[in-house]
């Protein structure tokens, strides 16, 4: 490694806190653990929400740290997805970070499931889950761009997208393509120093799936792991703070899988 190499390695890894982080879909779940894992490493985050202003406050109020902000808007929206981005660039002064976690994911099992609302769920995953998405990235890579500060992106992906989801297609279709996106990105924004990388998560335990943790069905679940458990938000939040970190930048473009072994890719 030539001198000029070292010194490079060097700084990508020197220590760039306070950083300044946009989490998609941070009201609950995993967006409220990333949240939290950021600002206990005091960087200052832009908490965002869809549609659950008062549990997105509960997360913005649990952080550690000062000088987070509350940002709400419909990611389905591209103008919406904009408004998201310019009001977290103006409560943070810029955007070093950005976490794509917002995403539906609505039962529709194509036996099941009539044509009309096929195709409404199907319409709403890509809505949301690639081009809501796709449309933070772009907004925010620009942002870094234009910032020359170089950043990175995280985008949370799914162990669905490998092994499939009979009874969510939409849902593994649309975070197979996230992965895809953020593969293409991670070449793409190498020049300008912005690493982009995927997580792709097996089950994990929120509030939303609790009742699914319950009797033969929860049983099953955790069987799926060798381990004999399903991961903690918490567990792969902490992937997600080193994937954005100064040490991954040779970690751009990876996906990360965090299934406890459950499915394993060749």
């Amino acid at each position: 490694m030539t001198e000029a190499n070292e010194s490079r390695a060097d700084e990508s890894r020197a220590p760039a806190s306070p950083r300044r982080v946009l989490v998609s879909g941070a009201s609950r779940g995993l967006g409220r653990a990333v949240a939290q894992a950021f600002a206990a490493g005091g960087d200052r985050v832009a908490v965002h929400y869809g549609s659950r202003p008062e549990e997105a406050r509960q997360t913005l109020g649990s952080l550690a740290g000062s000088g987070h902000v509350l940002v709400g808007g419909d990611l389905a929206d591209p103008a919406g997805a904009a408004a998201v981005v310019d009001t977290a660039v103006e409560g943070l002064g810029g955007v070093d970070v950005l976490v794509n976690n917002a995403a539906v994911n609505i039962r529709h099992p194509l036996p099941e499931t009539g044509y009309d609302e096929w195709v409404a769920v199907w319409q709403r995953h890509v809505a949301v889950n690639l081009l809501g998405t796709a449309h933070l990235s772009h907004l925010v890579a620009r942002r870094m761009i234009d910032q020359q500060t170089g950043g990175r992106i995280v985008n949370v992906g799914s162990r669905g997208a490998f092994r499939g989801e009979p009874d969510h297609p939409a849902y593994g279709a649309t975070k197979a393509a996230v992965h895809a996106l953020g593969q293409s990105l991670a070449v793409s924004l190498a020049p300008y120093d912005i690493g982009v990388a995927s997580v792709a998560p097996g089950f994990f335990a929120t509030e939303r799936v609790a009742p699914r943790l319950e009797g033969a069905e929860g049983d099953a679940i955790r069987a799926q792991s060798p381990f004999g458990r399903v991961a903690t938000p918490q567990e792969i939040a902490e992937a997600v703070v080193w994937l954005a970190s100064p040490a991954a930048e040779w970690a751009s473009g990876t996906i990360l899988d965090l299934n406890g072994a459950s499915y394993l890719r060749t």
